[in-house]
């Protein structure tokens, strides 16, 4: 059994029902996110338009690291809407370096939806273990340390390249802990259904599971993303992980186990920039008009805010 929604909330039906996209979410009511979170289904929006400086960031996020490496960018093309995004930033370093900021959601949730507005800066170029996206996670306390049903999961959509001849930033996937995983760190999952690692060993998406190209976002641009996780019934694979690329469905996760009791719940979001890799100058990422809901939201609606832009310059390969 899989969940489809309407506007504001989720039903449960016996087959995978066709998800929402483009311009038909909690979005398109608001133009500009303006008031965006007044919406009942809106559990968090931040749109850094309220910032001074990037030491009022936990003025609305509970946590925010590391201090050396955020700021407030305000110049141009340095935001996608307003006149200010936060950037993290991972200067040239051959150790490990990890900036986030970090959301507690109570009541925890069964599902949720983020959606956010990113950048990777035009010189970004990393090569190897990097987090660069948003994570959706239930009771995660740290890496190396596999999902067991009863401890937690975690879901990261990220941009993922372990080898050159692979563009920067990489591939778009979900990383994630889940109790069916391959190694002590979590698996990717891609749009094709390629798992990693032992990619010779198919992914196991169910019967309904629609492979799709794999795409890498263009350095420089601004795009929306968004991630959707539902927890499974436990004892059924009826989970269900989905990306969004500009409005658009990139990856559907179909028959996922991620948890085997109901006290695994969705309890914290986070956007960041973990890169554990050699890098030669500094690694930047941009983020903009963060949204967490309980239902679909789509991207921010162009009304009289924003500018019309074209449509996303993808690179699928």
């Amino acid at each position: 059994m899989v969940l489809c929604g309407a506007t504001f909330g989720w039903v449960p039906f016996a087959v995978a029902q066709p998800l929402p996209e483009g311009h038909t979410g909690i979005a398109a009511n608001y133009p500009g996110d303006v008031n965006i979170a007044a919406d009942p289904a809106v559990i968090f929006a931040d749109d850094f338009e309220s910032y001074a400086s990037a030491a009022d960031l936990t003025e609305r996020w509970d946590e925010a690291y590391h201090a050396a490496n955020l700021r407030i960018a305000t110049e141009s093309g340095a935001f996608f809407a307003g006149a200010q995004a936060v950037e993290l930033r991972v200067p040239a370093t051959s150790t490990e370096v990890s900036n986030t900021l970090i959301k507690y959601v109570s009541p925890a949730r069964d599902v949720l939806f983020l959606r956010f507005y990113a950048q990777y800066g035009a010189g970004f170029d990393v090569l190897g273990s990097s987090h660069n996206g948003a994570m959706l996670q239930a009771n995660y306390c740290c890496p190396g340390v596999p999902a067991d049903g009863s401890n937690k999961f975690l879901v990261s959509y990220e941009a993922s390249r372990f080898e050159a001849s692979v563009a920067n930033p990489g591939q778009l996937n979900v990383y994630v802990y889940h109790p069916d995983q391959r190694d002590v760190w979590g698996d990717h999952f891609y749009p094709t259904g390629v798992v990693s690692p032992f990619t010779y060993l198919p992914g196991d998406f169910g019967t309904e599971f629609v492979a799709r190209p794999d795409v890498i976002p263009e350095l420089g641009r601004w795009y929306a993303y968004e991630l959707m996780v539902q927890a499974n019934t436990p004892g059924e694979r009826d989970g269900r992980i989905a990306m969004w690329l500009d409005g658009q469905l990139i990856a559907d996760f179909l028959n996922v186990r991620l948890r085997e009791t109901t006290a695994l719940k969705i309890d914290k979001f986070n956007i960041d920039l973990h890169v554990n890799a050699v890098t030669t100058a500094a690694a930047i990422k941009r983020y903009d008009n963060v949204v967490a809901a309980t239902a679909y939201i789509g991207p921010l609606s162009l009304g009289d805010a924003v500018a019309p832009r074209a449509p996303a310059n993808l690179s699928v390969r």
